[in-house]
């Protein structure tokens, strides 16, 4: 019987999977056009899947010999001399597993105190022995450090450029997680250049996997309901799809936490919106491999300038720069829901807990207050209460601790995150929705089925206010709510705290703004 799979390529004998090949168009007439290329996507969407079954493809087809081979050897390595070798050596090892012709006497007697040269003269060699054109799909590109990248695109350079009087291998795919154009920041400052020899001419595309769509989830899916009988709800199959926004792990995490874990494998039931939900719970809270290995990311410079600015509704983004590109690369924001946010909700939430831990550790460590019975009265939220708490709590404590966050200039909307957190961890719901541009965070807290809309903005002038109205009654209106919440940050050094530290109510067409300075 077939499974979701979360760990390592799919293969159709054992997992459920969509063919790869449908989510990358082009790449096989690249091949056939002798180009050099790469291919980058998010980490675990499906690269290596994609890879390996192009392999064998194009291996059945008998027109070539492929090879996938992942450079993870030189992983680590920052000498040249060391690194390149290893190469070869994990070259050799692969033309073996291939069975590929004259395979025992590549790199046989190799030079390899020559590691400027030594990988291209192997390269011609075998290519001069072999009966058909060889094909080199390199996995994990991006693993090699600044100096051995160069050298070994250099060396594949220069058999590119000697291609029509050497041997020399027909196609190659570089693939990783970046775009080539932060494989070239990673190897030089941005006010510099390699020059018109630079390894990087020799790529004349790049091209990446794309998440599922919706309809691939649903097929996915099918495709166990066809083997075991077990029924993937409607309502469920589209929670799926908003939570993850076709992210191939966890589209399979998701479907693998309900069935094995919350269904244990019992068939006879559905999956259903409710299981739905409380495996993506899970999953959010478990911070499995996969999203662990995301967040680390958000402690790097370049990723803090290009998040935090979302955190806080705003877009003073070059889209042109390599931090946006590194960042749209890793897979953590996306422009495909029409804004530029994290790439999905699932991410959004994740990013949100993980920087503010700090923050509701501290607020944990006060067992008698900010949390959820300290602000229930008659089975409601009492938000006056709560917000002006936390105006208290902003007052006496905002100096100290907006200096110990990484993304100071966020602050104010990830303090006031983690308070509300601290809230709902009695039990509830805290929605965020994050999207530069927009000129602020919306959060709707959710207790109890009941929904408090809440807008957080950054004081600029009484514009700010202004706006900050008409975009919390718009918010309230999604989510159908009468009564609505403006919390105002003023960060004007001179304003006096008194000033800052307000309540007051509008009532436009009988709804209630209540705007809370701070």
């Amino acid at each position: 019987m077939r499974y979701f799979n979360i760990a390592g390529p799919c293969n159709k004998l054992e997992h459920y999977m969509i063919e790869a090949a449908t989510r990358l168009q082009g790449v096989e007439q690249l091949i056939d056009m002798k180009q050099y290329f790469v291919i980058y996507a998010a980490r675990q969407s499906g690269k290596t899947t994609y890879l390996q079954d192009l392999a064998g493809r194009l291996n059945a087809s008998g027109n070539y010999y492929t090879l996938y081979c992942s450079l993870k050897a030189a992983q680590g390595i920052t000498d040249p001399k060391e690194a390149i070798p290893q190469i070869v050596k994990k070259i050799k090892y692969v033309l073996k597993l291939y069975n590929i012709p004259h395979g025992d006497n590549f790199a046989k007697d190799a030079d390899y105190d020559n590691y400027m040269g030594v990988l291209n003269i192997e390269l011609t060699t075998l290519c001069a022995s072999l009966d058909k054109p060889l094909i080199l799909l390199f996995d994990e590109v991006d693993c090699l450090s600044e100096g051995v990248l160069i050298t070994f695109l250099r060396q594949l350079r220069d058999g590119y450029n000697n291609r029509s009087q050497f041997p020399f291998v027909h196609s190659i795919a570089l693939v990783g997680m970046r775009n080539i154009r932060d494989y070239k920041a990673q190897v030089r400052p941005e006010s510099q250049s390699l020059g018109s020899s630079s390894p990087f001419n020799i790529v004349t595309e790049s091209l990446t996997l794309k998440n599922f769509t919706k309809e691939e989830i649903c097929q996915l899916y099918q495709q166990h309901t066809n083997e075991t009988g077990q029924v993937f709800e409607e309502d469920a199959v589209e929670l799926v799809w908003q939570q993850t926004q076709g992210q191939p792990w966890l589209v399979n995490a998701v479907a693998r936490e309900v069935i094995v874990k919350i269904l244990q494998s019992d068939y006879t039931q559905p999956v259903t919106v409710e299981r739905v939900a409380k495996a993506i719970h899970t999953i959010i809270l478990r911070r499995d491999t996969h999203i662990d290995s995301l967040l680390e990311r958000l402690k790097e410079e370049r990723v803090r300038k290009v998040m935090e600015p979302i955190i806080m509704g705003e877009d003073i983004f070059d889209r042109t720069s390599d931090n946006f590109q590194y960042v749209m690369d890793l897979g953590l924001i996306s422009t495909a829901r029409g804004e530029l946010a994290p790439a999905n909700p699932i991410y959004a939430e994740v990013i949100a807990r993980t920087l503010t831990y700090s923050m509701q550790q501290k607020l944990v460590e006060d067992k008698n207050t900010y949390s959820a019975p300290h602000y229930i009265k008659g089975g409601r939220i009492d938000m006056d209460f709560l917000l002006c708490d936390f105006q208290q709590f902003w007052r006496e404590n905002s100096d100290i601790w907006t200096t110990k966050f990484d993304y100071e200039e966020a602050a104010p909307q990830l303090i006031l995150m983690a308070f509300l957190q601290r809230v709902v961890n009695g039990g509830g719901q805290l929605i965020r929705e994050m999207a530069a541009g927009t000129g602020r965070l919306d959060i709707c807290l959710v207790y109890e089925g009941q929904k408090y809309p809440i807008e957080l903005k950054l004081w600029r002038g009484e514009k700010s206010l202004e706006a900050g109205v008409e975009q919390t009654l718009h918010y309230m209106d999604v989510y159908g709510a009468t009564e609505g919440w403006l919390a105002l940050f003023d960060r004007t050094p001179q304003t006096p705290w008194d000033e800052k530290i307000y309540m007051e109510r509008r009532i436009v067409d009988g709804k209630t703004v209540t705007i809370v300075g701070l």
